[in-house]
């Protein structure tokens, strides 16, 4: 008995011993990792990008000068499409400056000579579709998103507001009534109040890239000027439209030819020449009071350029050092000095006028005048010191690396493909541009900065509170003059 009771225990504590060990094992198997430790992420390899080129399109032209591009995506049962019109806020009449976006408004909310606008919205709610139109600083537009299966009926309201619209005058007295709130309330937001006296002192306030809407410009506008402008404007001659979606091509192509076609306006298309442009300030620092502020919003730069510079790449890899996280700004303004909630800076250029250069951000308001020195010894800097091989190779893979997330979408590429045509640039600008940021070196670098960015023509503006900073924005040199910014809305009188 007791010889029995003793194997017993042995078998026991061999198979608590056997669970114990295999136990161990497993655990040992299911985290191998721990025992061979991470890799550093320098040490990290990843395979190269895959070749990008552009998905397969069809380009056409109507005999009434409409052109179309047509790009097959069958992954959703969706269609979507956009026309673009040459015209745009920047040709709009200084004394009636509102007139562009009330057009692009009410061509959508007044109806068309068969369907009201609430007819319209009930027809395409019916079929979770949409049917939008606008006009931008550059441009005008119209867009439609339908289900495949209900292309014909919601292409057909498109073509109908395109080439009907009636500019319903109730529609117009609320597209005016909800400008004027927008006016009202301009002033309510430090970070657009920032956004827009800081155009108006790089492009002047009587720019068309950076005026704004008045009381009394509504007031000079009638649904007679609407009308006007859109007879102008919105013409075959003038317009590309881009579709993508699950579509037959041959389909589509007779389904557009078949509704615009025939569109021949009484009016010959008007090309509006493009405004000229030239620096309204070339330096100083302005101040907008805001008592109620308890930190300050800066904004700093001076007139810039165009995409189709040269240059461009290079001076994109100059904003991928200063700006962003792992950038100059963000690491030595943000991070070691603790200057700043945001701060950015940019080489922001346009397509067929100049852009700015721009570098501001968010501070507390005892901060402004270290924040803004701080922002300027990284100007001087990348224009007098060679960055290093580091910051240009993290600068360069930053750039490359997203260029694939620019074709994600075939609307996209699309959208890119019209708008090249529209501003003249060639069809492949975006693999030309990719190729520049890679040849783009530490001596490219520091030429485009020293020759772009220019210190003395900064100008400086800061929203805040002015009892708040300290020390005065005054201190930022003997000869600063500081020059107050008036942001109060002119009354319809």
């Amino acid at each position: 008995m007791k010889r029995t009771k003793l194997k017993l225990k042995k078998v026991k504590l061999f198979l608590l011993a056997l669970c114990l060990f295999t136990v161990s094992l497993s655990t040992f198997n299911l985290l191998p990792s721990f025992a061979a430790g991470p890799k550093h992420y320098d040490e990290l390899t990843f395979p190269a990008l895959p070749e990008l080129k552009l998905p397969k399109y069809t380009r056409f032209e109507l005999k009434n000068g409409m052109r179309v591009y047509l790009m097959e995506d069958k992954e959703l049962p969706l269609v979507g499409g956009n026309a673009l019109f040459r015209t745009g806020e920047r040709v709009e009449p200084s004394e009636k400056i509102g007139l562009a976006n009330l057009t692009g408004t009410v061509m959508r909310t007044g109806g068309t000579k068969k369907h009201t606008s609430d007819e319209l919205n009930q027809l395409l709610e019916r079929r979770a579709a949409s049917v939008e139109t606008g006009i931008s600083s550059t441009s005008g537009s119209a867009n439609f998103t339908a289900l495949a299966e209900d292309i014909e009926p919601v292409f057909d309201l498109f073509a109908e507001v395109i080439q009907q619209p009636i500019f319903a005058q109730e529609k117009l007295d609320l597209a005016k009534k909800q400008e004027q709130g927008g006016i009202a309330r301009r002033n309510d937001n430090p970070d657009d109040i920032t956004s827009r006296e800081f155009q108006k002192l790089i492009y002047g306030d009587r720019s068309p890239y950076a005026r704004t809407v008045e009381y009394k410009t509504l007031a000079n506008i009638s649904r007679e000027d609407l009308v006007g402008f859109y007879q102008k404007y919105f013409h075959p001659k003038n317009m590309i439209l881009g579709i993508s979606g699950d579509f037959d091509t041959a389909k589509m192509r007779s389904l557009i030819e078949q509704k615009f076609g025939n569109w021949q306006p009484t009016q010959m298309a008007e090309v509006p020449p493009l405004p000229t442009v030239s620096a309204a300030n070339k330096g100083g620092i302005f101040f907008v009071n805001q008592p109620q502020l308890t930190q300050s919003y800066v904004q700093m730069g001076h007139l810039g350029g165009m995409l189709n510079s040269p240059d461009y790449g290079a001076l994109d890899v100059m904003n991928g050092v200063l700006n962003g996280f792992g950038g100059r700004l963000f690491n030595n303004v943000r991070s070691r000095q603790g200057l700043a909630y945001s701060v950015y800076a940019a080489w922001s250029a346009r397509f067929d006028y100049p852009g700015v250069f721009v570098a501001g951000g968010q501070t507390r308001s005892e901060a402004t005048v270290p924040f803004i020195k701080a922002i300027n010894t990284e100007i001087d800097r990348i224009r007098t010191e060679a960055i290093t091989p580091e910051e240009l190779a993290f600068a360069k893979d930053s750039k490359i690396n997203s260029f694939i997330f620019k074709f994600e979408d075939p609307s996209q590429t699309l959208a890119r493909l019209m708008n090249y045509e529209y501003y003249g640039y060639p069809q492949d600008f975006i693999f030309s541009y990719r190729r520049s940021v890679e040849k783009a070196t530490i001596a490219d670098v520091q030429r485009v900065a020293n020759t772009y960015l220019k210190p003395e023509n900064l100008v400086t503006l800061v929203v805040g509170n002015t009892g708040a900073i300290q020390p005065p924005l005054s201190s930022l040199g003997t000869s600063v003059k500081v020059q107050s910014v008036d942001i109060t809305i002119p009354s319809a009188t």
